[in-house]
């Protein structure tokens, strides 16, 4: 079982990425999904987080109105949609699922650099 990141890379400031994040292995509809992000020499930070069926959201208060969580469950599938970017976003981003039964699963990590 495990989560796969992707669409991370390079991008000017102002613009914009979309975040993959697909799970194999195991039925993501039963877990929260979050995302974090971790800079050079810092700690690993909550982003985004949506609930299993995708009704409510939450973000940390730098990204309200730039950045939107969503997930397709039918495809086991979560996303993170991110506008307006500015370079001190430049992070590797993480996803992670959660169960209520404390079983959980980190991606690997995609590389996101905004700068031009």
């Amino acid at each position: 079982a495990q989560l796969v990141e992707s669409g991370g890379g390079l991008v000017q400031p102002g613009g914009s990425l979309r975040l993959s994040c697909a799970a194999s292995g195991f039925t993501l509809s039963y877990y929260v999904m979050k995302w974090y992000r971790q800079a050079p020499g810092r700690e690993r930070d909550l982003v985004a987080q949506i609930t299993r069926a995708g009704d409510n959201t939450n973000y940390t208060d730098s990204v309200k109105g730039r950045f939107t969580i969503s997930r397709d469950n039918a495809k086991n599938t979560g996303y993170l949609q991110m506008n307006s970017l500015k370079s001190e976003e430049t992070a590797v981003y993480y996803c992670h699922a959660a169960n209520p039964y404390k079983l959980d699963y980190w991606g690997q990590g995609t590389q996101v650099t905004v700068s031009s």
